[in-house]
């Protein structure tokens, strides 16, 4: 396999003020996972308002990411290829959701997210979720928090660093793992405060420091949801491995034939033929001496 042939397909362009747009949304992002550590249970009159505000506003911040990346350069081709992806994902998702923690949502993201780019990654995740969410029933206050982190794994997914070959399938597949971990990890501080009985031991507890707090989240998180995200990781690791090569030539494949970023470039000399107020290209047929003057 060749340099040339693991270049990345840009598929969807992003600019600097859609990069902007994203350093933003991370940033909320983060504050809206971690809100167990900012906000307290029951601050806004109920225990479940916190989530369902920050929910909302994650909604409101990936439609403004979506719409910059849009602007900035997405074509209909980006545009198919985007589709075919999300419906592929949303399809087979409800394969593997709910028995162990098979996630088989994952691998097709990281992999997109290499070959076609970081905006074309973020993009995926979001689409993804929120299609398989309509097929499965899945719609309630944890959608925008899937939908968010999965973006970001595929986003992420676009900035690995350069690899070929064998090595560029074990960087996907090692990444594919450890995303799998921290999508769980971020995902469990979404329902963390209510989840158990308030005089556990790893049960939230408003007031306490952080560094006390975040000891009895690492222990909730260890005790509940290792296994989970255990099954997660090591189906992303083992269908990147054995899928990745071929998924991975498909999609170069089809970015070249595609040329999502190809310059258009017009002629002004040639102009179309029997066009009223076009004046035909010069050719063999076309007289252009005196003699034409006096046929």
């Amino acid at each position: 396999m060749t340099t040339a042939a693991t270049a990345r397909a840009v598929a969807i362009r992003i600019n600097a003020r859609a990069g902007i747009v994203i350093a933003m949304a991370g940033f909320l992002g983060v504050v809206a996972f971690f809100w167990p550590f900012l906000v307290a249970p029951g601050t806004f009159g109920s225990n479940y308002a916190p989530p369902l505000i920050f929910g909302v506003l994650l909604v409101v911040v990936l439609c403004v990411v979506i719409s910059e990346i849009a602007e900035g350069g997405i074509n209909s081709k980006a545009l198919a290829m985007l589709g075919v992806l999300s419906a592929v994902n949303a399809a087979i998702r409800p394969l593997g959701a709910g028995t162990a923690g098979i996630e088989t949502v994952f691998f097709i993201l990281v992999l997109a997210g290499r070959v076609y780019g970081p905006g074309f990654g973020f993009t995926l995740g979001c689409t993804s979720l929120f299609a398989s969410a309509l097929i499965t029933g899945g719609v309630g206050p944890w959608m925008p928090y899937q939908m968010f982190g999965c973006a970001f794994v595929g986003m992420l997914a676009g900035f690995l660093p350069k690899a070929i070959g064998r090595k560029e399938v074990a960087l996907l597949a090692v990444y594919g793992s450890l995303s799998g971990y921290l999508f769980g990890f971020l995902l469990n501080l979404s329902f963390w405060p209510f989840s158990l009985d308030p005089n556990s031991s790893i049960a939230y507890l408003p007031g306490l420091p952080f560094t006390e707090q975040f000891q009895r989240y690492l222990a909730f998180d260890l005790a509940t949801s290792l296994g989970w995200d255990t099954g997660r990781a090591v189906t992303n690791f083992i269908c990147i491995c054995l899928a990745g090569p071929a998924v991975l030539t498909v999609f170069r494949r089809a970015a070249r034939k595609a040329r999502f970023q190809a310059p258009i470039r017009f002629n002004p000399r040639r102009t179309v033929e029997g066009a009223p107020g076009k004046k035909a290209p010069d050719g063999p047929g076309t007289p252009t001496g005196p003699a034409s003057r006096t046929a």
